[in-house]
């Protein structure tokens, strides 16, 4: 999950509002090229780091407030500072100390793909009832909007729904819908806005059109606009159906250049998280 995400992720970077002509030239899966605007080179960016944050959070057993939610982000933040994060929201995590600040600091109405793109770690909580409430809980401290939370609560739900096996990949819009989460437009060809709407309409056509996490990655990339995102909750999701050929290519593993919070970090995170399925309980939600 985590692994693939960052993956995604570091690849997705660097087409990252990127010219169609140099998407076309590059996007063979053959290598990582380098962020546009901050240079970096197979490095993750806040889709993922973000995504750990609530990982580390929920096999911490820790009480899901608001509080320790914010608390996790900054924490992840000051370990490891790295660019990706909105301008605004870069420099509110440079200037606040704990969660306590950033809650006071944020103006939580964004309706952009923030709350969306971290979400799928949520998808282990065994109850559904449980999951969607950390989704809304942890969206409303930056995204507290209707469209954010749903964005949330989609790919939470869609990331269960293959964890837990609950039907074919190709019934997931249904799945959706019967838990009133699918006003999303489900054959997004175009390029995709850092909104969360188009985001996540982006992700979940790409997914649905694939049985491969290689081909569903270039197909992200292909789309153009927030390419990071796009992949990494799309693989993120696809890492957890069974059905999913986990055939990410071996050059882009070797490469990602993540000493400290890299692939094997991300791993053992991944075989904490599994090791909850079918038990998780989160402690408390407020």
């Amino acid at each position: 999950m985590l692994y693939e995400i960052a993956i995604a992720d570091a690849y997705g970077a660097g087409f990252e509002f990127a010219a169609p002509e140099l998407i076309a030239r590059h996007n063979d899966l053959s290598h990582y090229i380098p962020h546009q605007l901050y240079g970096m080179l197979g490095n993750y960016t806040d889709d993922t780091q973000m995504s750990m944050a609530l990982a580390e959070l929920l096999i911490a057993d820790a009480d899901w407030t608001a509080l320790n939610i914010a608390d996790q982000f900054v924490k992840c933040f000051k370990r490891d500072p790295r660019q990706g994060y909105s301008k605004g929201f870069y420099a509110v995590l440079q200037q606040v100390e704990n969660g306590q600040q950033l809650l006071t600091t944020l103006r939580a109405l964004s309706s952009r793909n923030g709350a969306a793109m971290r979400a799928v770690p949520l998808g282990i909580i065994a109850n559904k009832q449980q999951l969607l409430a950390c989704a809304k809980q942890q969206a409303a401290i930056t995204h507290n909007t209707p469209v954010g939370i749903a964005s949330s609560c989609a790919v939470a739900l869609a990331a269960h729904y293959g964890l837990y096996q609950l039907g074919e990949l190709s019934q997931l819009p249904a799945f959706l819908q019967s838990e009133g989460f699918a006003d999303w437009n489900y054959n997004w060809q175009q390029a995709v806005t850092v909104e969360a709407f188009d985001t996540v309409s982006a992700a979940l056509s790409c997914l649905l059109r694939h049985d491969n996490l290689a081909d569903l990655l270039q197909s992200c990339v292909a789309l153009s606009g927030d390419t990071d995102s796009v992949a990494a909750i799309a693989v993120g999701i696809a890492s957890c159906f069974t059905s999913y050929r986990k055939n990410l290519p071996e050059q882009l593993k070797h490469n990602l250049n993540e000493p400290k919070y890299g692939l094997s970090y991300l791993a053992e995170l991944d075989k904490k998280l599994l090791a909850k399925v079918n038990r998780l309980v989160v402690k408390e939600v407020i």
